[in-house]
């Protein structure tokens, strides 16, 4: 008969309170411990252990195993998306996780990138169902980087916008909804055609606008960044 599997969660910043309400939803069993607890809380928690997850920074990840779980049999992972370390398999979830909880049926949605080296999924997870693919460690950072140029960039920038609609031009910031929602769709319909603007038109007299009315903001240096970056991709 296969083991069933026990799950012990390491962690409580976003990342754990997401799969906490996950696991529940899901039925799967588990335990939690953070460091605001007791270590023999811990201690008892492993007893039983088949898989644990740390959900920690990516720094305390390898000084906590060699701390806390140098007795444990169970199989080591974390959800880091740059560490490569060979005392626990790596596990990404391609996903961004926001202050609130999502809808039960959304997890097993989420896609998860996976060391080229660890067990197969259902050894690695069981009891869990996700898309999902091997990556070689070696192309971790670069992965990453890909990872937080997209999501967590683009954030930056949409989060510009929406600032200065409200502080600067006296805009609500939710007419620019429909703008992110349509320019979200093209990406997802046709990337290598989504891109639209004056780069694409190669209008020179708007761009040169843009730049001076930018003039002492911080961004004025990320659009030129942006210019060069696409005429170099231009010219590849």
């Amino acid at each position: 008969m296969r083991q069933v599997p026990q799950y012990v969660l390491i962690g409580n910043g976003r990342l754990a309170r997401h799969f906490r309400h996950y696991f529940a939803g899901l039925g799967v069993a588990f335990k939690t411990w953070h460091r605001g607890q007791k270590v023999q809380i811990l201690e008892q928690s492993l007893q039983k252990a088949t898989h644990i997850l740390l959900l920690i920074s990516d720094q305390a990840i390898e000084p906590f195993i060699d701390a806390h779980l140098q007795d444990s049999d169970a199989v080591f992972i974390h959800c880091s998306g740059s560490l490569v370390s060979e005392k626990a398999y790596g596990v990404h979830p391609l996903m961004t996780f926001g202050i609130s909880l999502y809808a039960p049926e959304f997890y097993p949605q989420i896609p998860l990138v996976i060391d080229q080296d660890a067990p197969p999924f259902a050894e690695l997870l069981p009891g869990l169902n996700h898309p999902h693919a091997y990556l070689s460690t070696a192309l971790k950072p670069k992965y990453h980087a890909f990872c937080v140029l997209a999501a967590n960039f683009s954030c930056m920038l949409w989060q510009k916008l929406f600032r200065g609609f409200e502080a600067e031009l006296q805009l609500p910031k939710n007419l620019a909804h429909p703008f992110l929602l349509r320019q979200m769709s093209n990406l997802l319909e046709d990337p290598e055609r989504a891109l639209t603007g004056p780069l694409v038109r190669n209008d020179q007299v708007t761009i040169q606008k843009n730049l001076d009315a930018l003039a002492g903001d911080a961004f004025q240096a990320i659009y030129q960044s942006f210019i060069t970056c696409y005429q170099q991709e231009k010219s590849l």
